[in-house]
């Protein structure tokens, strides 16, 4: 997606109802039995909502494919507003190199609501995820802004990002979804799914970290006690800060500049590990930090209209 574009805004609809084959050989539904023939945002944005408040799984996605990133955007607008709760930051994702030119992309985004954001502490943070959907966690180095972006400005390089940026810390992403093929499906229906995120666990600011010229914290995850991916800042395409001046402007171009206090989650440093309700992971930072979690059932919060988020999304 460009910067220069409108991220959101689609001409094009999809027409093609066939299952879609990846390069695994894996077969998966592209489509709901039942579901609409024609794509259709809002529809799309309520259904998945639904999904999530009810903690219920989706068998496939509730229609045509969207045709392109600024279709999956549109879902996720729609979905944005439909949601009971306040955006109070972003993620950012890498697209596969061997997807970025078909659709003029190389990130993609999310929304992260604030009832979706914990500090890590002693105790292991609870991740919350949907039976029969998706769950993963990510090590991620992520800013918060000290200052509001200017609206409208979508030129913004890393340079001019960073200096908006209060601090930097680590931290991990809980990447889940109703729908376990999202990432199969591939990043236009990671757009319209809130870009895949399902909160967001803060650890320890990193010091100095202006004036650092090393590739420190490193990082590495492990699920169930094995190690399942290591990474550093360098992990991401032209660093951290690349990511956020991405952000940045897609943003802008949203009409969403961002604000003072909002988080900017960068990227999946370490990789992107499923994890399961009862399985534990740990991320460490070098010898900065170490935030462990731990998996639980979602339950239901109720649907739209009659939701009760005053607390996260949990087992009883």
């Amino acid at each position: 997606m460009s910067a220069h574009r409108e991220p959101y805004r689609s001409q094009n609809q999809p027409q093609n109802d066939r299952p879609l084959r990846v390069r695994t050989g894996v077969r998966v539904s592209v489509k709901a039995p039942g579901a609409l023939s024609v794509f259709d945002p809002a529809q799309v944005a309520r259904t998945f909502v639904e999904a999530r408040l009810q903690a219920r799984a989706l068998p496939a996605f509730p229609g045509p494919i969207p045709a392109d990133m600024a279709a999956g955007y549109l879902c996720q607008e729609a979905a944005i507003e439909l949601w009971p709760d306040d955006v109070v930051g972003w993620k950012v994702g890498r697209i596969p190199l061997d997807l970025q030119a078909d659709l003029r992309a190389e990130r993609v985004m999310g929304p992260v609501f604030r009832r979706n954001v914990q500090q890590a502490s002693a105790t292991p943070s609870s991740v919350f995820a949907i039976a029969g959907g998706f769950a993963a966690v990510e090590a991620e180095y992520i800013y918060r802004m000290g200052e509001d972006a200017a609206a409208g400005k979508t030129d913004w390089t890393p340079t001019d990002a960073l200096t908006l940026v209060e601090e930097e810390l680590v931290g991990v992403e809980f990447a889940g979804s109703p729908l376990a093929s999202i990432n199969i499906l591939g990043p236009r229906v990671v757009a319209a799914d809130f870009g895949n995120n399902a909160g967001l666990i803060l650890g320890k600011a990193i010091p100095d970290w202006r004036s650092r010229t090393d590739d420190w914290p490193p990082c590495a995850a492990y699920v169930q006690g094995k190690l399942v991916g290591r990474g550093a800042p360098s992990s991401l395409p032209g660093g951290p800060a690349a990511s956020l001046a991405f952000l940045m402007n897609a943003c802008a171009a949203r009409g969403r500049p961002l604000k003072r206090g909002q988080l900017v989650t960068t990227g999946a440093a370490s990789g992107i590990h499923d994890i399961e309700a009862g399985q534990t992971a740990r991320i460490t930072f070098g010898d900065l930090d170490e935030i462990c979690c731990v998996a639980r059932p979602a339950r239901p919060a109720g649907g739209l209209g009659g939701s009760n988020l005053e607390h996260p999304i949990a087992d009883g």
